[in-house]
């Protein structure tokens, strides 16, 4: 049997039915009579469509690398399907995008801005890159399948406890400090929970880079993406910054620890009350640290989540996991339950019983009342006084004089030198909020300090009753009540 047939065409226009394009197309002149191969049907065409074939047969893409073994998500535009890699046989996630049916030529542009950024990451909280090729007009993105369930459709399943919300701002703390700090950082812009990925092991995973932004544009703006309810204000104005991400994260734990979406949540204002939301049912460690992330304006926003869960003491070691919620215990350790509230219950007495003594001691050898005058009435004034001038001296140098020497030597040097000003006012934002909490934390303290001095004076006074007078003494110091005391005691001797 012949392996092909050669088919002579004697007319130009059976040649131009046959192959649909007329020759005047193909920018070359042909003469006529022509000569085609046309291949058996037991040949398959090299560049022909990776669709399958038939209905029991399986999709193969790219090049016949990867099996299409199932959806795992779809979009109007795309859909991200699960396939095993035949090299080695572990799964594989890949991105399918249809140019074809884009609704803008900048649908297309962030899809090939994804694949760009997705190849120069490694992070073991982000999906690793593999490759993307194009193929018949759709554009594929290959990553690891990451195992887990996605936190989208929280509702259904109820709110998370704060143990695993804990963990998941550690994870995503780690992910936002190794995206920020790079050069230029890589903004989300699109966390939310079906962009989280909670793995069998208790971690977070952050996916789904469809809307990243890798750089600054120099005319200062960009497209408006995001997810309404998780994006931060000034997104709505185009403008993306880190913390717009921290403001990201910061609406999908309230939404998860309250099991709603942020936009049904309490306000206050412009911004989530969150003290409200949450109503007393978590740690003040936490609320603290949600209504530091979702404050509406960018510059009084915390610029770090790590270090904002340091300084709250809820930030993990590398390898540490958040304490789960155990639940109700087997009745059979309810004695042991019994003795350890006792011998805590012993400590607490314990505890009591020293600071007591310690506050007794510290009000007979306390320094004179007019060194803590100076103290809290002359020095903090003036440290803070000096801090206002150095928050002043930061905003004027970091955000003012030195962005706009930058952007004047860019009209002459390049949009670089603009960048390297909208840089050095991001820092001159992240010194002055630093300046801020310290000013803060100093007044917290100094209020404090005021208060524990007050309370270890009003327990050195107790009751005393005169024996002779038969009356009893309100406000007598301590100390003259044991010198009371023991001069009764040298009487009583005496007489015996």
């Amino acid at each position: 049997m012949l392996g092909g047939v050669f088919e002579t065409l004697n007319s130009k226009k059976a040649h131009e039915k046959k192959l649909g394009v007329a020759h005047s197309e193909l920018g070359v002149s042909i003469d006529f009579p022509v000569t085609v191969f046309i291949l058996p049907p037991t040949m398959s065409d090299p560049l022909a469509s990776s669709e399958p074939s038939g209905p029991d047969a399986v999709e193969v893409v790219g090049r016949g690398r990867y099996a299409v073994t199932g959806m795992l998500g779809e979009g109007s535009q795309g859909e991200t399907l699960e396939a095993v890699d035949k090299r080695d046989g572990r799964l594989v996630a890949i991105k399918r995008f249809r140019i074809k049916g884009a609704a803008s030529w900048k649908d297309v542009e962030l899809a090939e801005r994804e694949a760009h950024v997705l190849s120069g990451l490694e992070h073991p909280s982000l999906p690793r890159y593999i490759e993307h090729f194009e193929e018949s007009g759709v554009l594929y993105l290959v990553m690891d399948r990451l195992t887990g369930k996605s936190l989208g459709g929280f509702q259904k399943r109820g709110p998370l406890d704060q143990h695993a919300v804990v963990q998941l701002l550690n994870d995503m703390a780690d992910v936002l400090d190794y995206l920020h700090l790079r050069a230029p950082p890589i903004i989300h812009r699109d966390i939310k929970p079906g962009n989280i990925i909670r793995r069998p092991d208790g971690a977070f995973a952050l996916v789904d880079f469809g809307s990243v932004r890798d750089r600054l544009k120099p005319e200062g703006g960009s497209t408006v993406v995001g997810t309404f309810g998780y994006m931060a204000p000034e997104q709505f104005q185009g403008r993306a910054l880190p913390v717009s991400d921290v403001y990201g994260v910061g609406a999908t734990a309230l939404a998860l620890l309250t099991g709603r979406d942020p936009d049904a949540l309490p306000h206050q204002g412009l911004g989530l009350d969150v003290a409200r939301a949450l109503s007393g049912q978590v740690d003040a460690r936490l609320v603290h640290v949600l209504s530091a992330m979702l404050r509406p304006d960018p510059d009084q926003r915390a610029p770090r989540l790590s270090t904002l869960l340091a300084e709250q003491r809820l930030r993990l070691r590398p390898g540490e996991r958040a304490r789960p919620d155990t639940g109700a215990r087997p009745a059979a350790e309810a004695p042991a339950r019994e003795a350890s509230a006792e011998t805590r219950s012993r400590r607490e007495r314990r505890h009591q019983r020293r600071a007591s003594r310690h506050e007794r001691w510290h009000a007979r050898h306390s320094a004179p009342s007019d060194v803590w005058l100076f103290r809290n009435v002359l020095l903090v004034p003036l440290i803070l006084v000096c801090l206002q001038i150095a928050k002043l001296a930061t905003w004027a140098l970091f955000c003012v004089m030195l962005p706009l020497l930058f952007h004047v030597l860019a009209l002459f040097f390049g949009h670089r030198l603009r960048r390297t000003g909208e840089h050095l006012e991001s820092v001159g934002r992240r010194g002055h909020w630093a300046l801020s909490e310290l000013s803060r934390s100093l007044v917290e303290r100094s209020d404090r300090a005021a208060a524990g001095r007050h309370r270890a004076r009003e327990s050195s006074r107790v009751r005393v009753e005169d024996p002779k007078r038969r009356r009893v003494v309100e406000d007598e110091p301590i100390g003259a009540a044991w010198d009371q005391r023991d001069a009764a005691e040298r009487k009583a001797r005496m007489r015996r």
